[in-house]
């Protein structure tokens, strides 16, 4: 982590005087979250030109192994980003006084999908294009300062829904276990 954003970061942690509340909004209107949106939207778009251009190129020309794991990475690389893209927006809805800080705490709007965007990455991964290896790595690194700045600023969440966890074993059985 930079430092200049470690020193930013450290600004938001609970201190016994701040509240979430007080944390959440400070966080809102700062200068980290408008850096942090800006280079999440402009990954979004990036990653959005990419898989519907050159991507798509890349992915027809692979072998079968490899075009497979393009379908499981990319489909992972479009749900990190949207989580992030997600959570950026309801902290700017919080900055801009459209939701409430209580509202913005709930499961619903925390960054989800755990299990899916930390997953472990596919076997043949070797064999993908560098760009889309870039941009799993990338989006990895944001969404895990994401995911501590929502613990920082809402506490822990809970753990995946009992039902996630069986929605990917019927998942892993039918595309086989390395398709994610």
């Amino acid at each position: 982590m930079k430092s200049w954003m470690r020193g930013e970061l450290m600004a938001y942690k609970p201190n016994g005087a701040e509240t979430p509340s007080t944390n959440a909004l400070t966080f809102s209107g700062s200068e980290l979250f408008k850096r942090t949106f800006e280079e999440g939207m402009s990954m979004v778009e990036e990653t959005a030109t990419y898989l519907d251009g050159k991507g798509r190129a890349e992915s027809k020309l692979l072998p079968s192994k490899a075009a497979l794991a393009y379908a499981g990475e990319s489909m992972r690389l479009t749900t990190r980003l949207m989580q992030v893209a997600s959570w950026l927006l309801v902290q700017r809805a919080v900055a801009e006084g459209e939701m409430t800080i209580e509202e913005a705490s709930k499961d619903k709007y925390r960054l989800g999908a755990r299990e899916i965007c930390r997953g472990r990455r596919n076997d043949n991964a070797d064999l993908l294009p560098g760009k889309l290896v870039d941009l799993l790595d990338r989006s990895m690194h944001l969404y895990e300062r994401v995911e501590r700045l929502d613990q920082l600023l809402y506490g822990k969440t809970q753990g995946a829904p009992a039902g996630l966890n069986a929605q990917m074993n019927r998942l892993q059985a039918a595309f086989g276990e390395h398709a994610f």
